[in-house]
């Protein structure tokens, strides 16, 4: 495709965005597990875990994470900081597709840590970009602190490494929904302490195919060097929300097979 220029493609993605950045969203995506809950707490756990298995088909994805949440008692925050050993144990059962109980068991005494010793997910993130104002540094950190405490090998590919390349799609896809705050009841915007402008897009294989249809992406692996680059192409579209153009870009790439 012809590359469009600027302030055609910026019209055409702002016309997308507002079409598909709408609550009718929510009822196909995995964002609608964190929205079943109110507490901050609960919405950071739930989205976190849900963001965390969101890859495969979509409908295996909210249902596999819904009956996560049912064996938390749907009160992922208490289940995190509570739960003993016969209730952790019931996560032993869980499995979608590589991501299995032994890997879930891990996550929830991971986010214990996190909660009691550093203040909670925000901190880890907020504390990170105020010192290095890079939201890449404060996933790296975020990594860091996750695996403060002793897990199986097998559970560190569940967490992106972007120094070994890693798109942190779902990552990603996780601090939008917590950072953005889009007055539109998609995102949820409980995290003041991290600016929308420093968030990086969500990267996946339709969002890709799209990015480089429009020309915004010219690398053809979809790794965090591809992240870096199509990020900072729409940091041009809107510098302090860029990352609204997912919503335009997956939209595109799902509904309407662009």
């Amino acid at each position: 495709m012809e590359q469009l220029p600027f302030h055609l493609l910026k019209e055409f993605l702002d016309e997308k965005y507002d079409l598909y950045n709408r609550p009718e969203f929510i009822d196909s995506d995995p964002i609608q597990i964190p929205h079943l809950y109110t507490r901050k707490e609960d919405i950071e756990i739930a989205g976190f875990l849900a963001a965390t298995i969101a890859w495969g088909q979509r409908k295996s994805i909210i249902t596999n994470a819904h009956k996560l949440m049912a064996l938390m008692g749907n009160n992922p925050y208490d289940f995190v900081m509570e739960a003993r050993a016969p209730q952790l144990e019931k996560l032993r059962s869980f499995v979608h597709r590589t991501f299995q109980g032994v890997d879930c068991y891990f996550f929830i005494l991971a986010l214990r840590n996190i909660y009691q010793k550093h203040s909670g997910i925000e901190k880890v993130f907020a504390n990170e970009f105020r010192a290095s104002q890079n939201m890449a540094d404060a996933i790296r950190h975020f990594r860091e602190v996750f695996f403060e405490i002793e897990c199986l090998p097998r559970t560190f590919k569940h967490v992106p490494n972007i120094d070994k390349g890693a798109s942190a799609k779902r990552l990603n896809m996780y601090l939008r929904w917590m950072v953005r705050n889009d007055n539109r009841g998609v995102d949820f915007g409980i995290w003041p302490s991290v600016p929308s402008a420093a968030l990086y897009l969500p990267l996946d294989l339709h969002t890709g195919n799209v990015s480089r249809k429009l020309g915004l992406l010219s690398r053809k692996q979809s790794d965090w060097q591809a992240v870096t680059e199509v990020t900072n192409r729409l940091r041009e579209l809107d510098p302090n929300d860029p990352i609204k153009y997912d919503f335009a870009l997956f939209g595109l790439g799902i509904f309407e097979k662009f």
